[in-house]
């Protein structure tokens, strides 16, 4: 994979949140958006915080933090790694849960360089928000994912790894089983990885480098399945059965990104964003996979 593809696709998953749900029912909402008496240091408390941002706050109704957190045994005091933080959507609710809890957070941030001064300078005002708040990210301890990196974290540290819309990414830089394989050497075993991508029809042949956007459920699992985890669990808590995944633009159409033209090409102001923003996000898969306790002979 070229260098040019893997800083195009980097900059994709830095700069744009990329877009992901479904339609939240009136439960889901009053789930994934806490009272702001919870008790501090709970999980919800930390999803509440006014230290969010609110553009990132009303995207709770399709992301689901609580619900999805808890799915993948978020606990105090774990040691947690996230990859490709980019501005920081899940650090600020992963790292100020884990500064009152006695936790720790890898973010394992993009591998930039000077070719792309924007990766950078995204880098950069993670890092000084990270650095500006100890008081909330004491917890976070910096590293970074990329072709030449090394490991995100202590090998065997870990009780959880988070892929939080980025597999996709990965495929397209050629990485995606460095990912992997990456995290199963971070994980103690029984640890487990979260994984949340948006997904494909299953009927459709896979792109290698998922262009679009999407991956097919399938090819995550096998993906694990090749680095050694043992698939555990899947859950329905971002799916959106309204996304049929066919876009002109891919998964980039649907809000929040809600991209009018191709990539690298000014927005088009005749497009019609209506049809997609009635979808909303997109339409995930949200799997849990573990490292077995023995490695497998």
């Amino acid at each position: 994979m070229t260098s040019r593809r893997f800083i195009l696709t980097s900059a994709a998953a830095l700069l744009v949140l990329s877009a992901c749900g479904r339609k939240g029912t009136a439960d889901d909402k009053a789930e994934d958006q806490p009272k702001a008496a919870s008790k501090v240091g709970s999980l919800a408390w930390a999803v509440a915080g006014d230290w969010r941002p609110a553009q990132d706050k009303a995207r709770d109704r399709w992301r689901h933090p609580v619900q999805t957190l808890t799915f993948f045994g978020l606990k105090p005091g774990m040691t947690v790694v996230e990859y490709w933080p980019g501005a920081g959507w899940y650090t600020d609710i992963l790292g100020p849960y884990l500064t009152q809890n006695r936790g720790t957070l890898y973010a394992a941030g993009l591998e930039a360089g000077p070719q792309d001064p924007s990766l950078s300078e995204v880098g950069e005002q993670f890092a000084s928000k990270i650095k500006s708040s100890p008081q909330l990210y004491r917890a976070v301890k910096i590293t970074t994912f990329g072709p030449k990196s090394g490991p995100v974290a202590p090998d065997g540290k870990a009780d959880l790894v988070l892929f939080l819309r980025n597999v996709h990414n990965w495929m397209s830089a050629g990485i995606a089983e460095k990912a992997f394989a990456s995290a199963y050497a971070a994980l103690k075993p029984g640890g487990v990885l979260g994984i949340e991508e948006h997904r494909a029809k299953p009927d459709r042949v896979q792109d290698a480098l998922a262009s679009d956007g999407y991956v097919q459920e399938a090819y995550v699992k096998q993906l694990a399945k090749e680095a050694g985890f043992v698939f555990e669990e899947a859950s329905q808590i971002n799916a959106n059965p309204l996304d049929d995944t066919d876009h002109p633009f891919g998964v980039w159409t649907l809000p929040p990104v809600r991209r009018s033209s191709e990539r690298g090409q000014a927005p088009n102001p005749a497009f019609d964003h209506a049809p997609f923003d009635a979808i909303g996000e997109s339409d995930r898969m949200t799997l849990r996979f573990r490292k077995p306790l023995k490695p497998s002979k």
